[in-house]
């Protein structure tokens, strides 16, 4: 199965703004979708598969600023790539601790806006894997029975078989056997691996 073509939205008041900078952005082969307010984009179901924004700071209505937050709020993750004609540095500083990949002023370079649009589509891919792979762990961890789930725990907090069996109240022999079990269903090579797995779901230890 392919991934999704990588896409890039551009969110700017600005007619020739926008259309400058979609050519832009399509000259580098990129897929892109533009929209005239915040608004606008929020209201636009968005497709699977990496992407990005390019987004203008100063829009009436919603500002991209608010924008940035009300999608950090929604639990939408899209790297953001901000361009504006009145930043400051407290303004690009907020935007960059809230999480964007870029802030740049216009009139930018067109090669600096470019390599933050390939920064940001490649930090979304690999968001996106991550998120995949930890759903998928997920799955699996939910198959466990609440006792695998109680064996898990302190299988990787460190504990050997006899001190779980201690702990749980049963057999050095059960809980071979219930890690034979959390191994195959978890999809687990090692301890090590285990451990990592349970370091991504969060496992309290």
């Amino acid at each position: 199965m392919t991934d999704p073509d990588p896409i890039v939205f551009i969110v700017d008041d600005d007619l020739s703004v926008r259309r400058s900078t979609e050519r832009l952005i399509r000259s580098a082969g990129f897929k892109v979708l533009t929209f005239t307010s915040a608004r606008e984009f929020l209201a636009r179901p968005r497709p699977e598969g990496p992407a990005c924004l390019v987004l203008d700071v100063r829009m009436p209505g919603l500002s991209g600023m608010e924008l940035q937050r009300e999608l950090a709020q929604s639990g939408i993750h899209i790297p953001i790539i901000f361009i504006t004609g009145h930043g400051d540095i407290p303004m690009s500083v907020r935007a960059m601790k809230a999480g964007a990949v870029e802030f740049l002023t216009k009139p930018f370079r067109s090669r600096s806006l470019l390599e933050a649009v390939r920064a940001a589509i490649e930090r979304d891919r690999s968001a996106h894997k991550a998120r995949s792979e930890t759903g998928e762990l997920r799955q699996r961890y939910e198959q466990l029975t609440p006792r695998e789930r109680e064996v898990i725990a302190l299988v990787v907090a460190g504990q050997l078989n006899k001190q779980v069996a201690s702990e749980l109240s049963t057999t050095e022999r059960t809980i071979k056997f219930h890690r034979a079990h959390i191994m195959q269903k978890m999809g687990a090579e090692s301890l090590a691996d285990l451990v990592r797995m349970a370091e991504k779901l969060g496992v309290p230890s």
